[in-house]
């Protein structure tokens, strides 16, 4: 059971992160899915969302929750039934979800280099800096932080240009802090992030308080 790391910011949030190494029938087998679920399962293409998405389910098993607990607002932000708040990430061999009493925010994402060519969609140089480090990891991290901030959001409408920056952040410092600034929707955030040997970018955002 590749439960990969869990991550405790602080005494009310938790993160848990799995890598994906066993097959579709070992994962599907492990768990029972609700009728909404099964359906979603079964209309994805992909083997590898597919296992994304049971892993995903053994995640919240992880945290003492199971696919019954979850469920989705019109904008498609997932939510628990207890009231605590749930952000859901999975890029390619990893998930990972951070549970919180405060409202929160994750994202995973390999890097590649294609993100390159599309930093001009989400950077926006009159909020968003730019260092001299890694540029690849550098604009993972920033979209990472946009996609974590933007989860936090419970509402449709949001661009990652016009309403999400990022201040400026060393990768030695493994931090940052943003702001969503969208209508009546004004909020700051703590931007935390860590590079996995595998290639990937993990990237959360907690709520100042």
């Amino acid at each position: 059971m590749p439960l990969f790391k869990t991550i405790k910011p602080n005494v009310e949030t938790s993160i848990f992160v799995w890598k994906i190494e066993e097959t579709y029938d070992d994962l599907y087998k492990e768990i029972t899915l609700n009728e909404l679920s099964e359906k979603r399962l079964s209309g994805m293409r992909s083997q590898l969302h597919q296992r994304g998405f049971l892993s995903v389910r053994h995640l919240l098993k992880e945290a003492g929750y199971s696919d019954f607990d979850l469920y989705y607002n019109e904008y498609g932000k997932p939510l628990l039934k207890d009231n605590k708040h749930i952000s859901i990430t999975h890029s390619f061999i990893f998930s990972a979800i951070i549970i919180s009493s405060s409202d929160v925010g994750i994202d995973i994402e390999k890097n590649r280099e294609k993100i390159v060519n599309i930093y001009h969609k989400f950077v926006n140089t009159e909020y968003d800096s730019l260092s001299n480090e890694d540029l690849i990891k550098q604009l993972t991290v920033i979209w990472g932080a946009k996609e974590s901030m933007y989860k936090t959001y419970p509402y449709g409408g949001l661009s990652f240009y016009n309403h999400i920056s990022i201040d400026p952040f060393l990768f030695e410092e493994r931090k940052s802090t943003g702001k969503v600034i969208f209508e009546n929707w004004k909020k700051k955030y703590h931007i935390n992030f860590m590079f996995f040997e595998e290639g990937f970018t993990l990237v959360y955002a907690l709520p100042f308080e």
